[in-house]
């Protein structure tokens, strides 16, 4: 990595301007594959220093990369090369967990569990799942990660009559629900586009305020009954929703 930060050809003021030129050539590296997903930058004073370069200028190159998705910063441990997302298509018209689904991609699921308690309801919570003040919720927020990668946060609500216990949940939510006799049957989700702040960005490892997905899903049992109150965020670069739809007769 020496020769990546070496003083020399930064004085051509025909390249552009200087941080432009220290962007590019990091730039190039990953492209190029010397530099790989997970692999650390120095600290902006050590590049400064072996650049001959000013932190600004240092910073300013580092922030272009970090805002394209090619870095990402994660706080209190440095600059790192950002893992490539391949983008995914979801049917629309499938009910399906998310390790199952990436699981038949043949990708290896991971959650990173946020939060697993038991709270009283909120007044969208009571209003969807048919709770009453006097009612509990079970209240389960995960990062969902594909081969590693950050790819979404949901945050899930169930009556505790559906689920009493919400630390029994390891991996997938519909294998336990299935398992006690409450896998739902159909769902109605509603997506809509966001922005993303500045902990949902941190989770996902993505600069704050890209473009993200944001998704609603009421799941029913075949009696009706709602089984589940779901609100996630997704990765706007790594999702592509797809639909089949028919023209009526």
């Amino acid at each position: 990595m020496p020769d990546l930060f070496s003083p020399q050809s930064f004085e051509d003021p025909g390249k552009g301007p200087l941080y432009l030129q220290l962007s590019r050539r990091i730039s190039d590296r990953i492209e190029a594959g010397a530099l790989k997903p997970g692999d650390s930058l120095p600290a902006e004073r050590d590049m400064a220093t072996m650049t001959g370069l000013s932190r600004v200028t240092v910073r300013k190159a580092v922030q272009a990369l970090v805002n394209s998705g090619q870095l990402v910063q994660r706080r209190g441990s440095g600059t790192f090369v950002a893992q490539k997302v391949e983008r995914l298509e979801q049917a629309l018209s499938l009910l399906t967990s998310f390790s199952d689904d990436m699981a038949r991609r043949g990708k290896v699921s991971r959650s990173v569990w946020l939060h697993r308690e038991i709270h009283a309801p909120a007044p969208d919570e009571m209003m969807v799942l048919g709770l009453t003040a006097k009612d509990r919720v079970a209240r389960l927020e995960r990062v969902r990660l594909a081969d590693g990668v950050p790819l979404a946060i949901e945050r899930a609500s169930l009556s505790t009559a559906i689920l009493p216990d919400p630390a029994i949940v390891e991996s997938s939510l519909y294998a336990v629900l299935g398992a006690a006799g409450f896998h739902p049957v159909r769902a109605v989700q509603r997506i809509s586009a966001t922005n993303l702040n500045a902990r949902d960005a941190a989770l996902l490892e993505v600069p704050e305020g890209v473009a993200g997905l944001r998704i609603e899903r009421v799941s029913f049992l075949p009696t009706g009954r709602v089984v589940e109150f779901t609100r996630s965020i997704y990765r706007g670069d790594a999702y592509d929703f797809a639909a089949e739809l028919q023209i009526p007769t």
